[in-house]
């Protein structure tokens, strides 16, 4: 495992599992609305840097309800790896898919922390590979679920991230100018106090128009 290289595009994949309405019924280890915004967050991350992305659901048509429409829209072409079994890694199909990106980090994130987060993560550790658990695109049904379940997979191995870290990490030069717009419109509407010093740069020193419209935004 080497936990010293940055992820980059190239190095890593990403993994949503279980963003399903009755799973975010359960959550309460975080506001619901920060967890929806960071999650949006980390898969429009990926869609900018073009990262192998999976995902995958549990029982959708029987309970859980589908994925939610805002990431599918994200990720129009793809269709979510549809499970019976809570842990992911006991599913052959997602077993598979992880194996097909050929990338041996695996940016995570799950409903709940503590079973679908937590159950793969460690599985993951044990086959090899670098695990990296968004710990605020992660929701638990209690806070101490969801605390007990980050320390548990730190213990084992996984590293810790915030959705942001996973953004500026892919990124990481303002340099590069072919991501760079892409990068500051998620920023803009879901960074919030970052977001809005850069919407202020935007107008108030750069002149850029206030309106997204007058924009052409």
């Amino acid at each position: 495992m080497n936990y010293t290289e940055l992820l980059n595009p190239q190095n890593s994949a990403l993994i949503l599992i279980d963003f399903q309405p009755q799973m975010v019924f359960g959550v309460a280890s975080i506001d619901r609305q920060t967890l929806f915004n960071n999650v949006l967050l980390l898969a429009k991350a990926a869609k900018i840097f073009k990262v192998p992305t999976i995902l995958t659901t549990v029982e959708s048509k029987g309970f859980s309800g589908n994925m939610w429409p805002q990431i599918l829209d994200i990720f129009p072409n793809q269709e979510p790896v549809e499970r019976s079994s809570m842990n992911s890694w006991e599913d052959a199909k997602f077993v598979a898919a992880v194996k097909a990106t050929g990338r041996k980090k695996l940016v995570m994130a799950a409903l709940w922390t503590e079973v679908c987060l937590a159950f793969p993560a460690l599985e993951a550790l044990k086959a090899g590979y670098d695990v990296y658990a968004v710990e605020d695109a992660s929701g638990g049904t209690t806070v101490t679920a969801h605390n007990a379940a980050m320390r548990r997979v730190e213990q084992a191995g996984a590293v810790p991230m915030t959705a942001l870290q996973v953004l500026l990490e892919y990124q990481r030069d303002w340099a590069h100018k072919d991501t760079y717009d892409a990068v500051m419109e998620v920023v803009k509407e879901h960074c919030g106090a970052y977001g809005q010093g850069v919407e202020y740069a935007y107008t108030m020193v750069h002149g850029a128009p206030p309106s997204r419209k007058a924009a052409g935004r």
